[in-house]
């Protein structure tokens, strides 16, 4: 079973940086799980922040966080990472780290088989 488990969330000031991190496990070896993040502000669905494919060669951004956020990975470690810079207030959520078995990107909720348990990013202004 794969699990999924997210660090790094906190409070940090507008125009600051985090990185987030998600560590997975229980992965098979030779397997190509692509991971995504996504957030959930109150009162809001859950939406895509951006994904990459199983190798790293392919990457999806929704266009608020395009040239501020980098999604990368290192499958060594089984880890993904969403570097944060110039952050607002408006990314202010919890966070959370997805993987799914395909090699097509997607930044579809329901297409997402595994979750992390969220972690909470606080953008003060």
């Amino acid at each position: 079973q794969v699990q999924l488990v997210e660090s790094g969330g906190g409070l940090v000031q507008a125009g600051g940086s985090q990185r987030l991190t998600c560590v997975a496990s229980g992965i098979p070896f030779g397997s190509r799980l692509a991971l995504g993040w996504f957030r959930q502000a109150p009162g809001s669905e859950r939406a895509i922040v951006a994904a990459i494919n199983w190798d790293g060669g392919g990457t999806l951004y929704v266009d608020s966080v395009k040239g501020r956020f980098t999604i990368s990975r290192d499958n060594a470690k089984n880890t993904v990472y969403l570097q944060m810079n110039s952050l607002k207030p408006e990314d202010t959520a919890v966070y959370y780290c997805a993987g799914r078995w395909d090699t097509v990107l997607s930044g579809r909720v329901n297409e997402y088989a595994y979750w992390g348990q969220g972690t909470q990013v606080t953008v003060s202004s």
